[in-house]
């Protein structure tokens, strides 16, 4: 069972340490924001009251499935969907065809922009004459229920012709390498180069040059709600609401207006509770364009629920990366120079952009003080699932390459990993520290505040680093084989421009707060509560938030990127600043005071040693909603509300260490994690509870990116792990104790000082534990140079040691 350690409290806490009381905010001096405020989404949840995309029931609903391609790569000569019409219950079935005089485009243009890229290829809402990737879209069949639909599904005859397809990225960018697509010219899609200083002259000057080639393996998010939609026409409003388990409401919106040609008005986008998104529901996929064009063409609501299967082969996946790189240093171990290359796969098409291999490649020298780098990037097309974020989007890949490095610095150096790391950590008197990095969107990557150093030295401390070489030496004299390994990491978070919120105070004197930010399940409607409420009588019974909602919110980019807490959070912060002005002015004037002798008090106004003289949030909201020939009070404008999209253009990172203690039995290759220590820095904390368990989510995954997480495909880019059985993830039984502590400094890049926190827990797991299990398994001179990594791999890499 693992375990949540508070910061500050003994190492053996327990979980009595995550229950918490609600902030009393009539203490004296209280403040909501850094409380330990319980989740207000958790009372619906924990009781059944939850309601998801497959919780929405409509009169009259049809039940979609989709017949999707059995092969990586195939012509489709003809489609005969006669006998599924036909079959008992079926009310539609709909191709390409069928589809196409209903779209102003057929094609999802969804790809970040990039002059780096040398063709395109957007995914078309269902596949017409070549299917690229097993898995992809060709039939949506409407039923009375899902059963007969998939039923149905089975009757569409397809005449496929199979093409040759190419499976390994590496393999893609030969001359001779089968076409992913019949018409491309090639397989490389997009080719960049990231570089400052003299590299050459770096490496030509250095003590010592080491160099490593390293593979990062696909995997997938799986959330434990996979995707789903809900599509209702309204034919008297001629609106169309989707209501869909996605990350990005708005993008979704926009994306089904522009190919079905219809206005924002016409269209509607909304997200239920989503049960977790990491990552690949952040994109809008061709399912929900085809359930919102069926219900308007059906004339009923249309619900498809992806099924576990259908995630494994049409949601969207993450990397695989193979790099060849060297780093240079000189004879104390400090980085001169490091260079390399990239090969990243981007699977059949473009579904988010080159995002992933650019933030990977920048991310390699964050932290350190790297005075010359060069990294190319080739992005290669592969018959496979195409590529989006997962919970990190490249930086957990860019961390492993240099935390790996550095662990060669160290052995080869003979120095100790700690050491060669703070000889070249940036320190925390250089912050703001300006990197020679530019962000895609071309600002100057700067690191904004934090103190390196510190962290390390704290989870070192935390964790016993000095004292472990007696407690490994103890144990293999039992003949056990412990080991320990850290990594650092820097995470850029809060990816603007902005995030718009409105804070209106109603006639009823509720203060409702509407975000085009997007939960899922990262406590979302707790931040924006304890930030509004802050301001604004301090009173979380008196917040209502509304989430993910094109109707009640005009613009929105929803969530990524760690980015809620900082963009979202800072705009509710400034827009319930100016209402709690206006709500003081305008209170003055009804209670004849001046606002300097006025407090705010729960949900009324009070003048401060009067307690008597009060008016409540509703008389003042009242006030302001005008009555026909008499003057607003106190001269102001209408309405008691402001809507603010703070701007920021640069991010705020986020930085820390985690140390790894774990075993591995030599006899069979397994591992067990018995100890993880993490501190980090992620700003000024809203609230800690939330940020214990947004890292505590993202350690597992990191466990799971390490030592579970296989997605794999056969040499003619066939799944070969379709189920959770042969896709293994991290359970409860497989998680250690975890220590979390917190480090703060505010950035001075917001209004409220805070820095996003959901991903970083999985950005050092992978390269600590492969630090650790190189250490565990010194004796047979074991190196890993890959991730995942599995028993029976470390067992071939044990006998090996052996047999030297």
């Amino acid at each position: 069972m693992s375990l949540l350690a508070r910061p500050g409290g003994p190492e053996g806490g327990s979980n009595a340490d995550l229950l918490c009381e609600p902030a009393d905010p009539h203490r004296p001096g209280a403040t909501l924001l850094g409380a330990r405020v319980p989740r207000l989404e958790d009372d619906a949840l924990l009781t059944g009251r939850g309601r998801f995309v497959d919780d929405i029931h409509l009169p009259g609903l049809l039940q979609a499935a989709f017949v999707r391609s059995p092969h990586a790569h195939a012509v489709i000569r003809s489609i005969d969907a006669s006998a599924a019409r036909a079959a008992p219950g079926v009310h539609a079935v709909f191709s390409y065809d069928d589809l196409r005089p209903h779209l102003v485009t057929d094609r999802l243009v969804v790809g970040l922009p990039s002059s780096h890229y040398k063709q395109d290829h957007h995914r078309p809402v269902l596949a017409a004459d070549e299917t690229v990737h097993v898995g992809e879209p060709i039939v949506i069949v409407l039923a009375d229920d899902r059963y007969l639909a998939e039923d149905a599904a089975t009757l569409v005859d397809i005449d496929f012709d199979p093409l040759p397809a190419v499976s390994d990225c590496r393999a893609a960018l030969a001359t001779d390498a089968p076409l992913v697509h019949r018409e491309s010219p090639h397989n490389l899609l997009a080719e960049f180069d990231m570089t400052y200083g003299d590299v050459e002259r770096a490496f030509t000057d250095a003590a010592h040059v080491f160099h490593e080639s390293f593979w990062q393996h696909r995997g997938g998010s799986h959330s434990i709600e996979c995707r789903g939609c809900v599509a209702q026409h309204d034919a008297l409003e001629d609106r169309t609401t989707l209501w869909t388990s996605t990350q990005m409401p708005h993008a979704a919106m926009r994306v089904i207006c522009e190919m079905l040609g219809l206005h924002e008005n016409q269209i509607r986008v909304a997200t239920p509770d989503v049960g977790g998104g990491f990552g690949p529901k952040l994109v809008t996929y061709p399912e929900e364009v085809c359930v919102t064009l069926a219900a308007r063409l059906v004339g009923r609501p249309v619900k498809w629920i992806e099924d576990r299967r259908e995630h494994f082969i049409a949601t969207t996946q993450e990397r695989d990366q193979y790099w060849d790189t060297a780093i240079a240093v000189d004879a104390q171990g400090r980085v001169l120079g490091l260079r390399g290359e990239i090969v990243h796969d981007h699977g059949a098409y473009t579904a988010r952009g080159i995002n992933l291999p650019h933030n990977s490649a920048e991310n390699v020298p964050l932290g350190y003080e790297v005075p010359h780098y060069a990294m190319q990037v080739k992005v290669a097309l592969t018959n496979k699932v195409p590529v989006t974020p997962v919970r990190g989007a490249g930086h957990p890949q860019g961390t492993f390459v240099m935390e790996r490095l550095l662990d060669r610095v160290a052995r080869e150096l003979k120095l100790d990993r700690a050491e060669v790391r703070r000889r070249n950590l940036v320190p925390a008197t250089s912050m703001p520290y300006r990197t020679q990095l530019k962000a895609r969107g071309g600002q100057w990557v700067t690191l904004d505040s934090g103190d390196f150093p510190k962290c390390m030295s704290e989870a070192l401390e935390r964790a016993d680093w000095v004292g472990f070489p007696a407690r490994q030496a103890r144990a293999r004299t039992d003949g056990r084989h412990l080991g320990i390994g850290l990594s650092n990491f820097v995470k850029g978070t809060g990816r603007g421009p902005f995030e718009s919120v409105t804070v209106r105070i109603g006639s009823s004197g509720k203060v409702h707060v509407y975000a085009g930010a997007a939960a899922m399940g990262q406590g979302t409607r707790t931040m924006l509560a304890q930030i509004v409420a802050e301001q604004l009588g301090r009173d979380l019974s008196n917040i209502t938030v509304t989430t993910g909602d094109t109707a009640a919110t005009a613009m929105g980019l929803g969530g990524s990127n760690s980015r809620q807490t900082v963009v979202a959070g800072s705009s509710a912060h400034v827009a319930a600043t100016k209402v709690r002005a206006k709500l003081l002015q305008v209170a003055a004037t009804l209670l004849k005071a001046t606002e300097h002798e006025l407090d705010i008090e729960a949900t009324e106004v009070v003048v401060v040693g009067q307690p008597a003289r009060r008016v409540a949030f509703g008389v003042v909201a009242r006030s302001l909603a005008g009555i026909a020939g008499y003057s607003l009070p106190g001269g102001v404008s209408a309405g008691l509300e402001a809507t603010e999209q703070v701007v920021l253009d640069d991010m705020a990172f986020a930085n820390g260490t985690a140390v790894v203690e774990l075993e591995v039995d030599v006899e069979t290759g397994g591992v067990r994690i018995h100890r993880i220590v993490f501190v980090h820095d992620s700003g000024r904390l809203i609230n800690p509870l939330i940020v214990e368990g947004q890292l505590a989510g993202g350690i597992a995954h990191g466990v799971g990116n390490a030592l579970f997480e296989w997605m794999g495909f056969d040499e003619n880019a066939q799944p070969v792990t379709t189920n959770l059985g042969e896709y293994l993830l991290v359970t409860s039984t497989e998680m250690p104790r975890m220590e979390l502590y917190h480090q703060e400094s505010p950035t001075p890049i917001n209004p409220i000082g805070v820095k996003g926190v959901g991903e970083c827990g999985v950005i050092p797991m992978t390269p600590a534990i492969m630090s650790a299990l190189e250490d565990a398994l010194a004796p047979f001179a074991v190196r890993i140079n890959q991730t995942p990594i599995t028993p029976a791999q470390l067992y071939a890499l044990i006998a090996e040691g052996r047999a030297k």
